[in-house]
């Protein structure tokens, strides 16, 4: 694979990685309208509060990255993606202490979405 693919590939990884966040935070707001997409969010949900509660190191992650050291880059540089959405994944500080309030934050929107679904 050449290197410009590769780099599109990490880019096209890190897009998919700040949406699938997004859905994580913000998806119950769509099951308030379309409530069969809870199959679909709860789990994602799940995940997302895990990742952070457990303090694993996201599979995207990974595979950012290798595609990155493949395009011949050991990280994230003057682009629109590497100034606007990596520090949103991957902001500066981030401690476990940190991760644990990411994932009450998330826990705590969600967990009033659903209960509003459920009524």
């Amino acid at each position: 694979m050449s290197r410009m693919l590769n780099l599109i590939a990490a880019h096209a990884i890190a897009i998919a990685h700040a949406l699938f966040i997004a859905f994580v935070v913000l998806g119950g707001l769509l099951v308030l309208r379309w409530p069969r997409l809870m199959w679909i969010h709860l789990p994602a949900a799940a995940w997302g509060m895990l990742v952070e509660f457990a303090g694993w190191y996201c599979p995207l992650t990974r595979w950012e990255n290798h595609f990155l050291r493949a395009a011949g880059r050991s990280g994230y540089d003057g682009a629109f993606l590497n100034q606007y959405l990596m520090p949103l994944i991957y902001p500066s500080g981030l401690t476990r202490g940190t991760e644990i309030v990411l994932g009450v934050f998330v826990l705590a929107i969600n967990a009033g979405v659903y209960v509003r679904v459920f009524r």
